[in-house]
C-alpha cells in the first residue's frame, strides 16, 4: 500500500461555519443597532440619530435602560421590542456556537477513528517520532520511496501540519507504549526517532525495541556523545545531523562528482538507475544463486554484507548468495522490479 498522496491544508466544514456564524452575528447586531436608532428618532420627537444610536446600543448591550433621555409610551414599547430581539440574538448565538462545538468534537473523533483504521491496515510501514525539521525531511524521503509513514508527535501544531501534508498521525508521546502500539509498531518495518530531546530519543529507542525486537531503528543524536548511547539502547543506526552534515560538506568539497552520482543513484526520481539493498532471508529464491546469474539479468552486485560488518566488495560471478546475506546491487528500475522473477 502506497502512502496516500499529499494534499493541501484541510479546512473542515465546522471551521468554515464558525467564521460564518461570527460574521452573521456581527451583521445582525449592526442591523439591530441601526434599526433601533432609526426607530427612536422616528418615535421620540427631537431626538438626533446619535441619541437613538446611544439608546439602541444601551438596550442591546445591557438589556436595560440606563440613559438620561425621557421616553414616551411609543419609545418604551420600542425599547421592549429591542430587548426581546437582543435576547433572541444572544440565545440564538449561544445555541449555534454550542452546536458548532459539539459538531467539531464529533468530527474530530470521527476523523481520528478513520485515521486509526487506516493505520491498523498498514504492514511494513515506517514510524517517525517527532515532526520537526528533521522529521519532515525524513517523511519526504520515505514518501518519495513509496513507503507508508505514520507520524507520532505530542505537539498538536506538528500533528496538524503532518495531517495537512497528507500523513497519518498518532498524537501522543513516543515514549509511551500505548502510543507506539496505536502507530502499529508491531507491524512496522522501521522507526526513526528525531524528537528534540536526546534523553527522549534514547527512551524511545528502548521502548520501541522492547515492543518489536525485529524493528529497524534509527535514532537522532544532538551530539557525538549520544551516538553510542542510542546504539546501546538498541538503535540499529545512530545519526547526528551535525556530524553527517559536516562529513557531507567535506566530501562535496573533495569529490563532488562521486557525491552527486551516489545522490542520483539513491534517488528514484532522478535517474532510471538506482542502488538498492536486498536482504536474503532463508526462504528466498536467491539462496544458492550466483552473482553472475544476477548480472545476466542486468543486476550488478556491488557488495555482499555477511554478518555484522563483513563486506565483500565486487564479488566474482561464481560467488554464491547465502542465507542472511544483504546484497548491495545496482540496476535499472525495471531490472530491480523483476528481481523476484530471476
Amino acid at each position: 500500500m502506497n502512502q496516500r498522496p499529499r494534499q493541501g491544508p484541510v479546512r473542515t466544514l465546522p471551521g468554515l461555519r464558525a467564521t460564518t456564524i461570527v460574521a452573521l452575528w456581527l451583521g445582525i447586531v449592526t442591523v439591530l443597532m441601526i434599526v433601533g436608532a432609526l426607530g427612536y428618532v422616528w418615535l421620540q420627537k427631537g431626538w438626533s440619530f446619535f441619541d437613538g444610536l446611544y439608546m439602541s446600543v444601551n438596550v442591546l448591550a445591557t438589556l436595560g435602560f440606563g440613559g438620561d433621555h425621557a421616553l414616551g409610551r411609543a419609545g418604551k414599547v420600542w425599547t421592549m421590542v429591542l430587548s426581546v430581539m437582543s435576547v433572541g440574538v444572544i440565545f440564538g448565538t449561544v445555541g449555534l456556537m454550542a452546536q458548532l462545538l459539539i459538531e467539531q468534537a464529533g468530527s474530530g473523533r470521527r476523523r481520528d477513528r478513520r485515521m486509526q483504521k487506516q493505520i491498523d491496515r498498514l504492514q511494513g510501514h515506517y514510524i517517525i517520532c517527532g515532526y520537526g525539521r528533521v522529521g519532515s525531511m525524513v517523511a519526504d524521503e520515505l514518501i518519495g520511496e513509496g513507503r507508508d509513514v505514520v507520524v507520532v508527535d505530542i505537539d498538536q501544531t506538528s500533528t496538524v501540519r503532518a495531517q495537512e501534508d497528507g500523513l497519518l498521525t498518532v498524537p501522543g508521546t513516543a515514549t509511551d507504549d500505548e502510543t507506539l502500539l496505536q502507530a502499529g509498531i508491531v507491524r512496522a518495518r522501521g522507526l526513526v526517532t528525531c524528537v528534540d530531546s536526546d534523553p527522549d530519543n534514547v527512551f524511545v529507542v528502548l521502548t520501541a525495541r522492547a515492543l518489536n525486537p525485529d524493528l529497524f531503528i534509527v535514532g537522532r543524536a544532538g551530539s557525538k556523545e549520544v551516538l553510542a548511547k542510542l546504539q546501546q539502547a538498541g538503535a540499529d543506526r545512530a545519526v547526528s545531523p551535525y556530524v553527517m552534515g559536516g562529513r557531507r560538506m567535506a566530501q562535496l568539497a573533495i569529490r563532488p562528482a562521486v557525491v552527486d552520482f551516489i545522490d542520483s543513484a539513491m534517488s528514484t526520481s532522478t535517474l532510471d538507475f538506482s542502488i538498492e539493498e536486498i536482504p536474503v532471508p532463508a526462504d528466498s529464491r536467491l539462496v544458492g544463486m550466483t552473482v553472475g546469474r544476477l548480472r545476466a539479468h542486468g543486476i550488478f552486485t556491488l557488495a555482499i554484507l555477511k554478518g555484522a560488518a563483513a563486506y565483500r566488495h565486487a564479488p566474482l560471478d561464481d560467488q554464491l548468495i547465502e542465507s542472511e546475506d544483504h546484497l548491495i546491487v545496482s540496476g535499472t528500475s525495471d531490472s530491480l522490479r523483476a528481481l523476484d522473477e530471476v
